[in-house]
């Protein structure tokens, strides 16, 4: 990844809260046929000794070939972009030596795919992902809500996967080669999410 040091980023608490919010992976690995890319939300651990940089884990069908991978594994979760037109420029009134430009946020986290076929396992982080993303629905579904037998089947379809990262990059490209006021006034035009990330950056 290409990280201008004026938006490199290697602070634990931005990379692995970007993946907490933005938990959709997509997963790049390289085999036989050429570069792949599956799209798999995530959650992340905060790892251990063994991953100090975190620990990925979800699920995926077990048709699905990712979970047979056996080498390097990327992992890319794009935040919030957004577009910043040169009209949010001081210098487009003074001498019009402006270009538009794109903001975001991404993090590349590097690491080795292992399989997990163990139905209690997969039944625990299925249970945790649910939990987590039905959180916001006013009557929340879980997987007591459906039949027993019906849960068992699904067990036998699905593969867990775990990836320790042993490497993770990230980019903030939020305006910071801007002047102040120029960053003040961007922030402003931009929706929450993106102003969110330039505020977190500058923290």
């Amino acid at each position: 990844m290409y990280r201008p040091s004026c938006f490199d980023e290697i602070r634990p608490s931005l990379l692995l809260g970007l993946i907490d919010a933005h938990p959709l992976g997509t997963v790049i690995t390289h085999g036989d046929g050429g570069l792949d890319a599956t799209h798999i939300p995530f959650e992340i651990d905060a790892g251990d000794e063994n991953a100090p940089f975190g620990i990925l884990r979800a699920h995926v069908a077990r048709a699905n070939p990712v979970w047979r991978h056996d080498g390097e594994t990327l992992v890319v979760f794009q935040g919030p972009s957004a577009y910043i037109t040169p009209a949010l420029y001081e210098d487009k009134k003074i001498n019009g030596k402006v270009v538009p430009t794109y903001n975001y946020a991404v993090v590349h986290a590097h690491g080795r795919l292992r399989a997990i076929e163990d139905p209690a396992w997969i039944l625990e982080l299925f249970g945790r992902l649910t939990a987590r993303h039905e959180a916001a629905q006013a009557v929340p579904w879980s997987a007591d809500d459906a039949p027993p037998d019906f849960i068992d089947r699904l067990l036998t379809m699905i593969v867990g996967i775990e990836i320790p990262i042993e490497r993770i990059q990230g980019t903030w490209k939020v305006s910071q080669n801007r002047s102040q006021n120029d960053q003040r006034t961007i922030m402003a035009a931009m929706d929450a999410p993106m102003a969110r990330e330039m505020e977190r950056r500058s923290a």
